[in-house]
């Protein structure tokens, strides 16, 4: 098989075909495009008991692991891996999880609430003064969570824009190793100089905290790699779940009456809409470290160990007729935020953003629908986070 033969590219809601079809078929190995083959999990069974396994799944394995690769790592966000929760296995993680744990509680979050009711209320204020027709993604889906983690961290205003080009850069798939190389360097060099200039006059945000209660038992390249990950997947996978979503909920009016008229129903609309979206397409790989038996097939040690979480959540076994977007149907344990030690830190964050910024939209503007048709929008299908480039719409 080449890699060629193998398009996880999407181009539309759900999973791409090629995912799809591995879930049916037997434990199979891909290629990947940092070296080896890996096993592919796509059932959501599966999917969870490897995720649920950290002992046998190793997230802090290193290039020198694998045999035959290039020597690149390809969950690496930054110039240092120090502080980045998705390449580290416990002792480390579990420290530094503990540390951060606290900020994203769901009582935390209830403390920041107001200020992005203000920030979500601002934006809008600013698309109805603009008038139609706009771009959803530009003016509402992309600032908002942008500027909540830009306060929660204490990014200046001023430097937002940067920030937000060279991470969509950055998770481009289609950008070149040279460019990949110097846009890592641009933002170790940007996170050092925010590091320092807390480690002087430690603010209110998240950085500021940590170095005012564990200055002692946190150093700056951690500090570095936590703020660069935050940073990073803190806006852009909110921002394309707001686009999308919203996108999602124009197609299917019936759902998004209930969301716009019925507080009690905008819960499980959330929960729904990042199920069948499931705009995050896997975590970080991992390698296991012991022969383990999933779906009937043994992966063995040394081996590495990819899995596909839209595939996982429209997967048979978890919900009747998973391919139906329905935000009346019963909970479901989606994996759209991962699973286990390496849960997403800020799915209470992303949550309360979206609870806020879905109705609220649908709300001011009841007359909201697309300035496209569905085959004309521009899916961002080359982006290692999935959502829509841009959404033309008016009201």
């Amino acid at each position: 098989m080449t890699t060629t033969e193998l398009d996880l590219r999407r181009t539309g809601f759900g999973p791409a075909p090629a995912a799809e079809a591995l879930r049916d078929q037997p434990l199979r190995r891909v290629p990947t495009p940092f070296g080896p083959q890996a096993w592919m999990l796509t059932r959501h069974a599966d999917v969870r008991r490897m995720l649920g396994d950290a002992d046998s799944f190793r997230n802090g394995w290193t290039p020198a692991d694998l045999e035959g690769s290039p020597g690149r790592d390809p969950r690496q966000l930054s110039g240092d891996r120090s502080g980045n929760l998705l390449s580290l296995d416990p002792p480390d993680h579990t420290r530094l999880r503990r540390l951060l744990t606290p900020e994203f509680t769901v009582r935390r979050m209830r403390r920041l609430e107001p200020r992005v009711v203000q920030i979500v209320d601002d934006h809008l204020d600013a698309l109805e003064r603009t008038g139609p027709p706009a771009d959803l993604v530009a003016h509402y889906a992309l600032p908002i969570p942008s500027l909540v983690i830009c306060e929660l961290l204490g990014v200046p205003p001023a430097d937002q824009q940067e920030f937000q080009t060279r991470t969509a850069r950055q998770l481009d798939t289609t950008t070149g190793e040279q460019e990949r190389v110097a846009l890592a360097a641009e933002a170790l060099a940007y996170m050092q100089d925010l590091v320092g200039r807390a480690r002087r006059d430690p603010g209110e945000d998240l950085i500021g905290m940590l170095i005012r209660e564990h200055a002692d038992v946190l150093t700056d390249a951690e500090l570095v790699g936590v703020a660069n990950l935050l940073l990073v997947a803190g806006h852009e996978t909110t921002a394309n779940m707001l686009g999308l979503g919203t996108l999602a909920l124009l197609r299917h009016p019936e759902q998004l009456a209930l969301v716009r008229d019925d507080p009690a129903a905008v819960p499980a609309a959330v929960e729904e809409l990042l199920r069948w979206l499931s705009i995050v397409n896997s975590g970080s790989p991992r390698l296991a470290t012991r022969d383990v038996e999933i779906g009937g097939t043994t992966i063995r040690a040394g081996e590495l160990v990819l899995f596909h979480l839209p595939a996982a959540n429209r997967d048979p076994e978890i919900t009747e007729e998973p391919g139906r977007f329905d935000i009346t149907r019963p909970p479901t344990n989606h994996v759209a935020f991962g699973h286990g030690i390496h849960h997403c830190l800020g799915a209470p964050l992303a949550r309360m953003e979206m609870k806020l910024a879905f109705p609220a939209l649908l709300r001011r503007f009841p007359g909201l629908r697309p300035a496209v048709d569905v085959d004309d929008v521009a899916w961002a299908g080359h982006k290692a986070i999935f959502g829509v480039e841009s959404l033309p719409v008016v009201w």
